[in-house]
């Protein structure tokens, strides 16, 4: 019937911790308490979370997630991304909590992904959008990239997704460049998430950047890896 919602109830170690993180996203606090349980409510224009306290809980072990589908994921991306940076003086993209970036999910699906103090993952989508196949799939590297996507992006198996571009990169080594571009990019993210040496990746692309001219654009997107991959 119309007028029917769903509210996701997530998990969290500590109140305060997830209150001050989803304020820095823009949510606000409609409703706290303490006793007999600690949880509260946080909200963003017709988004609604709830959040709740379990003594002892590791937010590496959280199964938490929910899909949420917005008009435009790009502008409440950047939302999210101001907001952080006035509030921590950082984006957080790697561990716990931490904003992936925009990315083409399956279909025509795109969106990013949010994973709060609690482990939980916010899975943003554009409304509308489908994880069915277009009638034009991409093909050749960019279809690695999107497989590489589903593994480190919506499943949080970046080690995985690694190992797929590296197989993506090797089998088309003759790739445009703007191909070749956008999956080292992603493996330099995905290298800095998990901690390991991302400059490699970072130096290809920049050799890419200055052999063709690929773009403000691209000028761009290196940028903010090199930035992600030093934080």
């Amino acid at each position: 019937m119309a007028g029917e919602r769903t509210y996701p109830v997530l998990p969290c170690a500590d109140l305060d911790d997830a209150l001050a993180f989803y304020v820095a996203l823009g949510f606000t606090v409609s409703f706290e308490q303490r006793r007999p349980y600690a949880c509260a409510v946080v909200e963003l224009d017709d988004i609604a979370i709830h959040l709740f306290v379990i003594d002892g809980f590791d937010p590496a072990d959280s199964y938490g997630s929910a899909i949420i589908t917005v008009a435009d994921p790009g502008k409440r991306h950047e939302a999210f991304k101001a907001g952080l940076r006035e509030r921590f003086g950082r984006v957080p993209v790697k561990g716990i909590p931490r904003l992936l970036p925009p990315r083409r999910k399956a279909g025509t699906a795109t969106g990013f992904s949010v994973v709060d103090v609690g482990g939980n993952w916010l899975r943003f989508y554009r409304a509308g959008a489908t994880e069915e196949e277009p009638t034009e799939r991409r093909s050749g590297l960019l279809r690695v990239i999107d497989v590489a996507a589903r593994q480190g992006d919506s499943r949080g198996d970046e080690a995985q997704a690694i190992a797929v571009l590296d197989a993506g990169i090797g089998r088309y080594p003759d790739a445009p460049p703007t191909e070749r571009f956008e999956a080292l990019l992603y493996r330099a993210e995905l290298k800095a998430r998990t901690g390991a040496d991302a400059a490699p990746d970072l130096a290809a692309a920049r050799s890419l950047l200055a052999e063709h001219e690929l773009g403000a654009e691209a000028e761009q997107a290196w940028t903010v890896a090199e930035e992600a991959a030093r934080s």
